[in-house]
């Protein structure tokens, strides 16, 4: 499912137009983004949560080449399915 087709989906679902649909995904994706580039993380009970984690620096290859090159630490988003969705699936 992309996100026109999940924009569709609650638009039907909810009985409101496209658009409202559109501007209530995109501002649960910004409110996502914003909690969790300030660090904290978003839990939607069933659902599951959304974290940050960091990822250490690694030595890692380079496939054409077979040369060592670092790659440096980051921040990357994760998310952890909630008990009732893992069950469902």
């Amino acid at each position: 499912m992309n996100k026109a087709e999940l924009i569709s989906k609650l638009a039907d679902d909810a009985g409101i137009t496209k658009t409202q649909a559109n501007d209530a995904l995109d501002s649960f994706v910004e409110a996502v983004t914003k909690t969790l580039k300030g660090g904290g993380k978003v839990t939607l009970v069933g659902f599951g949560t959304f974290s940050v984690s960091k990822r250490a620096a690694r030595n890692g290859r380079n496939p054409q080449t077979g040369a060592v090159i670092k790659i440096k630490a980051k921040k990357v988003a994760k998310f952890k399915a909630g008990k009732e969705l893992s069950a469902k699936l």
